[in-house]
């Protein structure tokens, strides 16, 4: 089963997958490949699968990605191999990837593999300020890019089996895990 967590940048998918990963044993993430220098506290093969811009384009070019886009400036994308490696294991696989991306997975994957898809929602101004205190310190124009992605992004909720309010990290994580054990009991 594949679970994918989407939501504007800063709506707290990294969080939440990290939280899922401890308290449920069976799930596991499957990092996307991106061509962005990694930020503090990103680890490679972890966060993401860091490559140059012309390895990405390799890929791409190879079709070696069941989806990739372009945002923030930078490539994105799921690899087809890591992918059907962690399906093949059985596991739960949590994705937080972005609304572009869980189209395609949907259109791509969705009659072979149990897909559910849960976008998290957060006020522009909560969000504004979840940017402006990240770790990674973005500068103002990053976090403007970001703002500017917020309405597309929540234009695309008619995608999402589940739209959540992610205001409390715990009772976020508490609903997913319900949902998770409902929609794998009906798979």
């Amino acid at each position: 089963m594949l679970v994918i967590l989407s939501g504007v940048a800063g709506a707290g998918k990294d969080t939440i997958k990290k939280e899922l990963m401890k308290r449920v044993e069976n799930i596991t993430t499957l990092p996307s490949f991106t061509d962005r220098t990694p930020r503090n506290g990103d680890v490679p093969g972890k966060t993401y699968n860091f490559v140059t811009t012309e390895e990405f384009e390799r890929m791409i070019k190879e079709n070696e990605l069941y989806e990739y886009s372009v945002h923030h400036n930078h490539y994105y994308g799921t690899s087809k191999k890591l992918l059907n490696e962690k399906i093949n294991t059985g596991n739960i696989i949590v994705k937080d990837i972005d609304v572009n991306g869980t189209e395609d997975l949907i259109k791509l994957l969705g009659n072979d593999v149990k897909i559910v898809t849960i976008f998290l929602r957060v006020p522009k101004e909560e969000l504004r300020r979840r940017l402006e205190k990240r770790e990674d310190n973005p500068s103002n124009k990053e976090i403007e890019l970001r703002l500017n992605r917020f309405d597309y992004e929540e234009s695309k909720i008619g995608l999402y089996d589940y739209v959540l309010k992610n205001n409390d990290l715990e009772k976020t994580v508490q609903i997913i895990m319900k949902i998770i054990e409902r929609e794998y009991m009906l798979k």
